[in-house]
This record gives structure tokens, sequence and C-alpha cells, in this order.
């Protein structure tokens, strides 16, 4: 037995073009579409909320705030307990369980009923986005590991395209609730087919589960200035992301747009877009280097936010599709950046940043609806603006403090 043991660790990293890789890709693709497809289905729904509950918009965004809170906390522990358990079982477990609750959706009949699913849906889903990042980070090759984060990331954007397109499109047809509990259902067939293909862990070496060591793992990250910056921008960077996609349907729902609710939701096939540009972050920053990808990206959304305060559709639409080719190109660039930079406790690193991605996220996404309230549009794209020249600060100060390879 130890011999075997002996060998599994010694086994060589997944490289790119093998079988392994391209199961693992496909399996990670599926864990990335099934926790996006639950943790976002309820988006485009939210106008519906504030008729269906009588509430505001910014209390309707507790709906996805709430998940994406207990997220950010749950992972802080997910990387200890995958660092004790291993990484496929928690991610196995992580993945039905959501399924199951997306299913469990369909009978909520009323708002706490609601939030008390969400809330536990994302404080099991926190078993996935850490856990997946140090599997890759551990697994693959260090020529590999780029393209596989994009590939991954490419996953959570088909989920999230998919769980708020296929939504709201249902939600035109038949009940909300029947339609979140049909996305639950698709979720949990991906489950299987997760399972049997992603590789078990070979380089994984596990560590006894002691609560005592997640804070001074926690604090060698949180030490290092490198790591901060890169914490700092998944924290702006998400948050301005998740407001533009939560108070922009509101807006076109209003005149001179006046759109259905299945029409605005034909927005998020933009998504295909930020798939593809993840996808594309490795041989980009190969080619002209990490500083200036990580500059373009970021004036990508820039220039996006300040398009969408046009009154042409086309324009606005123009604007969201190269805003979220910017995100998922700077959210690739980073999250990738993070692996590269964590020489030890790197599911801590992973559950750092993603901590901080999510906290964004529920801050202010439901921030931004404070601002739509007060201000309308202009207030949330101004909002949106501001935090972007503040991720802007992080990534120069990390450029100019970390420059070569290893940046």
């Amino acid at each position: 037995m130890q011999g075997q043991r002996t060998r599994v660790k010694i086994q060589e990293a997944i490289t790119i073009g093998s079988a392994r890789y391209r199961q693992a890709n496909l399996a990670l693709f599926c864990a990335g579409f099934i926790t996006f497809v639950t943790l976002y289905d309820i988006q485009p729904l939210l106008p519906l909320f504030t008729r269906e509950f009588g509430i505001s918009p910014a209390t309707s965004s507790l709906t996805l705030s709430i998940s994406t809170a207990t997220l950010a906390i749950g992972m802080l522990f997910s990387g200890l307990t995958s660092d004790a358990i291993g990484r496929k079982p928690v991610m196995v477990t992580a993945l039905i369980l959501t399924s199951l609750l997306a299913i469990a959706t369909a009978f909520s009949t009323t708002l706490p009923s609601l939030l008390l699913i969400r809330f536990a849906q994302g404080a099991v889903l926190a078993g996935v986005p850490s856990v997946a990042m140090a599997y890759l980070g551990e697994e693959m090759d260090a020529n590999a590991i780029a393209s596989a984060m994009g590939l991954y990331i490419s996953g959570n954007a088909v989920g999230g395209m998919s769980g708020r397109v296929v939504t709201a499109i249902m939600a035109d047809y038949l009940p909300w609730r029947t339609a979140i509990g049909l996305t639950g259902c698709i979720s949990l067939v991906l489950a299987l087919c997760f399972i049997k293909l992603l590789p078990a862990s070979s380089r994984f070496q596990k560590r006894s589960l002691d609560l005592r060591t997640l804070l001074p793992s926690l604090l060698h990250h949180l030490k290092d200035p490198g790591m901060l910056c890169l914490f700092g921008t998944a924290f702006l960077c998400m948050g301005c992301f998740i407001s533009l996609y939560n108070y922009i349907g509101f807006r076109l729902l209003l005149e001179p747009h006046s759109l259905s609710q299945s029409v605005i939701s034909l927005i998020f096939l933009i998504y295909f877009l930020g798939s593809l540009s993840s996808a594309m972050m490795g041989r980009l920053i190969q080619r002209f280097g990490r500083r200036f990808v990580v500059r373009a990206t970021i004036a990508a959304m820039a220039c996006g936010i300040l398009l969408t305060l046009s009154q042409s559709l086309i324009s606005i639409i123009t604007g969201i599709a190269l805003f979220t080719c910017g995100f998922f190109g700077i959210h690739s660039i980073a999250s990738g950046w993070v692996s590269r930079r964590a020489t030890s406790y790197r599911a801590q690193a992973s559950s750092l940043y993603l901590f901080s991605y999510y906290l964004g996220s529920s801050i202010s996404g439901t921030l931004g609806g404070y601002f739509w309230g007060s201000y309308a549009w202009s207030g949330v794209a101004a909002m949106i603006c501001l935090l972007l020249l503040a991720a802007f600060g992080c990534t120069e100060q990390l450029s100019r403090r970390y420059t070569g390879h290893a940046a």
C-alpha cells in the first residue's frame, strides 16, 4: 500500500493534449457549468421577484447576494476540508447537493423559504471553485495551467449564461419555480458525468483536518502584497460585473426600450464571448506580456460601461459585450496568477481569491440597487467606474512589484 502511494505521488503532471488532460478539462467544464447555472439561474428573475413579493430591486438582489455571501465564507473552509478529504470527493458532494437544492426550489412558496434554500446552495457550492483551482494547480503541468484554467472558466461562463437565458425564457411559459427545478435535474445528470470523467488526484498530498492550521495558512497568503493585489482585483472586478448584470435588466424593461423578460435574457448570450475571451488569455499573454493584457482587459471593461450610458440599444449591447470580454479576461489572468504564486497552501490561496471574488459580488451586487434606486443607470455606471479605477490601481501595483515571468 505504501509503495502504491509513493507511485501515485510521483506520477507525472497532466500535459496538454493527453487523454487525462481532455478528461480533466471536460469534467471541470461540467463542474463550472453546474456551479454557475445553479448559482445564477435566479439573476434574470430579479424584476419578477420585485412584482411577486412586492420588494425593492435591492431587496430582490438578496436572493443572489445571500448565495454568493455564504459561498465566499464557505470557501475559506473548503480548501482545508479538501486538503484532508481530497479534491474530487469534496467537489462531487458539492455538485450533487447544489443540484438537489435547485430541484427543491420548485417547492419554495415564500421569500423566506427561497432565501433559506439560496443560503444553503451558496454554502455547498463553496466546495467547487477554490478546490477546482487547487486541483488544476496540483495536477496540471506548468505549461498547461493557463489553458486549463481558461477552459474551466469557460465552463463557468457557459453555465452562467445558460442558467440566465434558459431560466428567463422558460419563466415566460412555466412557473419560475419549475424552470429552476428543471435546471437542477440537468445539473444532476452533469454531476454524474463529472464523477466518471475527472481523473483521481495523483499529486495531491493529504493533510489532517486541523482547524488550527486554517488561520496560519490564510495569513501566509495575506502577508504577501502580491496576493493582496490579486484579491483586491477579484473583489472589485466581480463587484463591477455582477452590478451590471443585476440591474441592466431593470433599465431595459423601462422606456424607451420596454423589452420583455425573455428578450432581455438573450443579452446573456454575450457570455459566449466571455468564454472565448478567457480561453484566449494564455496565448495573448505569451504574445504581448501579462502587464499589457491586464491593462487591456480593464480598459475594455471601462469602455464597455461607458457605452451602456447611450440610449441606443445597439451601443448598450456592444458595451455589455466589451465589458464581459474584459471581465472574463482579467478573471482568467488573476485566477491563474494566484495558482502560480502559491507555492504552498494552494487551496487556501484559491479560497481567499474566490472569497474576495464572491464577497465583491455580494456587497456591490446589493449596493448597486441603492445606486439604481437613487440615480438610475447613471448611478450604477458611476459606481462601476469607481470600482474599475481601484482595480486598475491594484493591478498596476502588482505589475510594478512583480515583473517578469513570475508575475
